[in-house]
């Protein structure tokens, strides 16, 4: 595998600069990993890649930034099928304001629920679109700096991983598990906080 991607970002490394903005238009962890060991290899450039791949970050924060904004008919949809996820992120903003938008990026499951609820409000479009690309810059760097400089051990864990798959294979399953029910659990804390203080401010 090492082989086959070494090649692939010395052979093609406009590519990698193309598809690792494409992909942090969607999400871009793993693109973000897979640009620093491909900037460790020598394949591509290690500012510029973070350059780019904090460009992709922005560009798809903005898109949903705008369909909040604009398209109300989606935003109901999305209220329909994730108002949990909604209900979180509209406590987080009156709780936190702004530096959310640096910690969503973190957040499973609100990189897109975020921004667009902040297109819902009268939040201001130049304000947010400045925090917006100071934040994706620092949060490629954040990820793609440890992965260029741990690339040799990072190769390490990937070929264990391919020699002992029946148990690497089950341990990232655990691991991604985890992750997603630490967050349910954080969720679920944050609705119970809401709750209590709804009924708090009742019994006064």
């Amino acid at each position: 595998m090492q082989e086959f991607f070494t090649g692939l970002f010395e052979t093609y490394p406009n590519w990698v600069y193309l598809i690792v903005f494409l992909w942090c238009i969607l999400e871009g962890e793993l693109a973000l990993i897979l640009a620093g060991i491909a900037a460790h290899s020598g394949g591509v450039n290690l500012g510029l890649i973070i350059f780019i791949a904090g460009l992709g970050g922005f560009c798809g924060d903005q898109i949903y930034f705008y369909i909040g904004r604009y398209n109300k008919k989606y935003i109901q949809k999305k209220l329909a099928s994730q108002r949990t996820k909604f209900a979180i992120a509209h406590i987080l903003l009156e709780k936190y304001g702004w530096p959310v938008i640096f910690v969503q990026r973190y957040l499973y499951g609100f990189r897109t629920v975020i921004p667009m609820s902040i297109g819902i409000t009268r939040y201001s479009a130049i304000k947010f679109a400045i925090i917006n690309l100071i934040s994706a810059w620092a949060w490629a760097a954040i990820t793609i700096v440890p992965a260029w400089y741990f690339g040799d051990e990072i190769w390490i864990v990937i070929h264990w991983i391919e020699k002992h798959w029946y148990f690497g294979v089950p341990l990232l399953i655990a691991i991604a598990t985890s992750v997603v029910l630490t967050f349910k659990k954080i969720e679920s804390n944050i609705l119970k906080k809401r709750e209590l203080k709804k009924n708090e401010n009742r019994i006064k």
